[in-house]
C-alpha cells in the first residue's frame, strides 16, 4: 500500500483479510452499495486521513473526509447519511467534543471512533453518548470495514423506522377526535358496548367508528391496532 508523502502515519493500519476490488460501485464482495450512503472521514493527521480514504473508496464505499471537526460541521447538515467515523484526539474540538455537538444539534449519524491510545474514560464516554463502536489504532483495515458495513445497515434501519413512524403518524393524524377515543378505548381492551356506555353513544356507532379507524390506518385486525397505538398515542399528539 503506498504511504502518504512525508508521513508514517500509513503505519496506523493492519491488514486485514478484507479484499479490494478498486470499483466504487461495488462493495468488496460484489454487493451493490447505497448511492445516498457515505463513510465520512474526520481525523487531523493527513496521512491518515489520505490512507484511510483510499482503503475504503477501494472497498467500496463512498467517502468524505475533513481534517477537523469544525470542517465537518460546517459542510455537512442532519440530514447526511452514512456513518462518522472519527478520530478521538485532535487539536481545537475533539472527537468527543464533536459527537456531543452533534447530538445537540440533532445529528443520527453512527459513529466509530478510532483511538491511538488506550483510554478507557474516553471509551466510557463515548459508548455512554451513543457511539457504534470504539477501535483502537493500529486497526485491521478488514475489522473497520465489517464495523462500517454494521453502522451503514443501523443507519438504514434507524432511516426505515423513522419513515414508518411518518407513515403511520401521517394516517393517525386523519383521525377524528371521537377516531381517536375510540381507537384508544378500543386498545385498551374495552368491548364496544362498554365503549358505547363511556362514551354515551350506539354500539353501532362504535362499531361504524371502529371500522373507519381500521380502514383509515391501514389495519387488519385489533394487534395491528394496538401496535399503531402503541407508536401513535406514546409519541404524543
Amino acid at each position: 500500500m503506498p504511504r502518504a508523502a512525508g508521513s508514517g502515519s500509513t503505519r496506523m493500519w493492519r491488514r486485514g483479510s478484507a479484499s479490494t476490488s478498486g470499483h466504487r460501485a461495488k462493495r468488496d464482495d460484489g454487493v451493490a452499495m447505497s448511492e445516498e450512503q457515505t463513510v465520512f472521514v474526520v481525523d487531523d493527521d493527513a496521512g491518515m486521513r489520505e490512507s484511510m480514504t483510499l482503503m475504503l473508496e477501494q472497498a467500496g464505499f463512498h467517502v468524505r473526509a475533513f481534517a477537523n471537526a469544525q470542517a465537518f460541521l460546517d459542510t455537512c447538515g442532519t440530514e447526511e447519511l452514512g456513518c462518522l467515523v472519527l478520530d478521538l484526539r485532535m487539536p481545537g474540538m475533539s472527537g468527543l467534543d464533536l459527537q456531543r455537538t452533534l447530538t445537540q444539534l440533532g445529528y443520527s449519524l453512527p459513529i466509530i471512533f478510532l483511538s491511538a491510545f488506550g483510554d478507557v474514560p474516553a471509551t466510557v464516554r463515548a459508548i455512554k453518548g451513543g457511539a457504534a463502536d470504539f477501535l483502537e489504532k493500529p486497526v485491521s483495515m478488514g475489522v473497520l470495514i465489517g464495523r462500517i458495513r454494521q453502522a451503514l445497515e443501523e443507519d438504514r434501519e434507524r432511516r426505515g423506522r423513522a419513515a414508518e413512524f411518518l407513515r403511520l403518524r401521517t394516517l393517525f393524524d386523519q383521525l377524528t377526535p371521537r377516531e381517536r377515543e375510540v381507537m384508544e378505548l378500543a386498545t385498551s381492551g374495552m368491548a364496544n358496548k362498554v365503549i358505547a356506555s363511556s362514551l354515551g353513544i350506539s354500539p353501532r356507532t362504535v362499531e361504524n367508528h371502529r371500522a373507519r379507524v381500521m380502514e383509515k390506518l391501514e389495519v387488519r385486525n385489533i394487534a395491528e391496532l394496538c401496535q399503531v397505538a402503541a407508536v401513535c398515542l406514546s409519541s404524543g399528539e
